[in-house]
């Protein structure tokens, strides 16, 4: 098990109500699911939470049992996409030798082609929603507890969960070094799948294969 990461940003601080019953769960899990489809099909803008109650359908009293607007859904998508990386993730590391870091770094990148290219509404959201959805620039996502500092960014964000997990496979500690390395890598893989994205609908295989080259590159200094 990789050692635990610093505080993040989890499902509590963005739900109105944290659902404790099974059924609760499942409504949950339906809301968000119809908001990522209707991401999708409508675009964030068209996006209101009572089609996204019709499309689970649930009344419209359920969504705002646990959302104050379709912001704080966006949000919570955000993290739930989070959590689901991080785990298929942990699933491909606990396969691969602990000494192979390229083939880590692999599955993190393949991990994240395969959301990208599958999950409904990923492409808008992915682990951090845009401002506003869709455009080029992130901007974090705050609740009312954040504070603004860099860490609520949704490429801190993951660049935490990815130096826990990476630290954890290769049987190093998780400390600043490691974590700013990641950080840098986690943007520099941002904006080039950016550019690859928006060449091509299923990401330009040149430019993939670049950017797996340029991770590869960058990391040996800190990983081999």
């Amino acid at each position: 098990m990789p050692p635990a990461a610093p505080p993040r940003r989890g499902p509590a601080q963005t739900l109105r109500r944290v659902p404790v019953q099974r059924r609760s769960t499942e409504r949950l899990a339906r809301i968000l699911d119809a908001c990522a489809v209707l991401l999708d099909e409508t675009g964030y803008e068209e996006l209101t939470t009572r089609a996204v109650a019709a499309r689970a359908g649930v009344p419209i009293g359920s969504v705002y049992r646990f959302f104050g607007n379709k912001r704080a859904m966006a949000d919570a998508l955000a993290v739930r996409n989070l959590d689901r990386y991080a785990a298929q993730v942990t699933d491909r590391l606990g396969r691969l030798d602990a000494r192979d870091w390229r083939g880590a770094v692999d599955a993190l990148l393949d991990e994240y082609l395969a959301m990208k290219r599958t999950v409904p509404g990923f492409s808008l959201v992915d682990f951090g929603a845009q401002l506003p959805l869709g455009a080029g620039r992130r901007a974090p996502v705050r609740d009312a507890a954040a504070d603004g500092a860099p860490d609520d960014d949704p490429n801190h964000r993951v660049a935490r969960r990815l130096t826990g997990l990476l630290a954890g496979h290769l049987g190093r500690t998780p400390d600043a070094a490691l974590h700013r390395t990641v950080l840098v890598a986690v943007e520099a893989t941002d904006a080039l799948l950016q550019l690859a994205f928006r060449a091509d609908a299923a990401g330009e295989p040149g430019i993939v294969a670049e950017t797996r080259e340029l991770l590869r590159g960058y990391l040996a200094k800190s990983l081999d």
